[in-house]
């Protein structure tokens, strides 16, 4: 058994809703069954991940809009939308609507940087403006201060008999500029993210700094540093978890080859941005509670929002939600929201 240390505040988890593209509505409701599932076992919150041009989901804002119909405590975040994809007005209006329908549970990250693909997907996405779009941190800026109620325009009023006009985003959802989060992996992000006064999302990638590929220490750094920006700030550390503790002897042997599969990237800079991925935790959950107490970045943090292996099916999810709930959870210091 691990030495606890500070108990974790709150648990999350990440899944990117995988479908079958030949019949796409059954896998968008199999990922509102397993937020509602979330939301039974007690978790704190539940993210969804943008998947643009593949069989996972698109619009994980449309997608939460329908879970906050099916749900009614449970907090509900995007982890995370590439803003390249998004036109800050317009996404600030779907945010603030959303957030508005959920009763105030909604947690947008963002992040920033061009498509991925970008030479493939210009054309349709930018036909026009390819050459001049901004995919720098001012096109977060711009999205926080549309969240936060500053003018969107310069007309005001009331148009003809019954159309009243305003100057900044409708709904307005007081409080949600406070619960926008980045997902950064370098130290520059951590440290933008603490000084802009949103929340910090770190995942299972980070990129290699100052020749180090120790991805746990690299991770607390990054967390420090955001700390050191904005001490108020909240922090969330995302890997790929997997207890087994309930689980089939059929579902470890494929849980453990997916690992296996995934494992030769860990510990080796990849691509031209030197990316490190994070080793996936699998095992008891005794065995990945350990694994998390030694880890560096884990104990910088008192937030996780753990990920789902990607292409597993509802019964494998149902098995690790229910295992990572009901016994790794206690074993970090985590008690079930009522």
């Amino acid at each position: 058994m691990p030495t606890p240390g500070t108990p974790l505040a709150r648990l999350g988890f990440l899944t990117i809703g995988l479908f079958d593209p030949a019949d796409p509505a059954a896998g968008h409701e199999t990922t509102l069954r397993t937020v509602e599932l979330g939301e039974r076992l007690g978790f704190d919150s539940a993210w969804l991940r943008h998947r643009h041009l593949q069989y996972g989901i698109s619009s994980p804002v449309a997608v939460l809009a329908a879970a906050t119909q099916r749900t009614s405590r449970i907090e509900l975040g995007t982890a995370v939308t590439p803003l390249g994809w998004e036109n800050p007005l317009r996404l600030a209006e779907d945010l603030a609507t959303v957030d508005v329908l959920s009763g105030g549970r909604l947690n947008p990250g963002v992040s920033v940087g061009p498509p991925m693909h970008w030479d493939d997907v210009r054309a349709a996405l930018y036909p026009d403006t390819a050459d001049v779009e901004d995919f720098s941190y001012t096109r977060v800026e711009r999205l926080l201060r549309l969240v936060a109620g500053e003018p969107a325009a310069s007309f005001a009023g009331r148009e003809g008999v019954v159309e009243e006009w305003s100057d900044r985003v409708q709904p307005h959802s007081p409080g949600l500029r406070d619960r926008l989060w980045y997902g950064g992996a370098s130290t520059r992000s951590a440290q933008w993210a603490g000084q802009a006064g949103v929340h910090f999302l770190t995942s299972s990638v980070v990129r290699a700094e100052g020749g180090s590929t120790d991805f746990a220490q690299i991770q607390a750094d990054q967390v420090r540093a955001f700390r050191e920006a904005n001490p108020a700030g909240r922090v969330s550390q995302g890997l790929v978890v997997i207890p087994t503790d309930g689980a089939t002897a059929e579902q470890r042997e494929r849980y453990a080859a997916y690992v296996e599969a995934r494992s030769p990237r860990v510990g080796v800079p990849q691509g031209p941005g030197r990316l490190l991925f994070a080793r996936d935790l699998l095992g008891t959950s005794e065995q990945i509670a350990e694994a998390l107490y030694a880890h560096a970045g884990f104990r910088e943090v008192t937030e996780v929002v753990f990920a789902l292996p990607f292409s597993f099916a509802e019964a494998d999810y149902e098995q690790i939600l229910t295992d990572t709930a009901e016994r790794l959870g206690p074993l970090l210091g985590w008690s079930p929201a009522a």
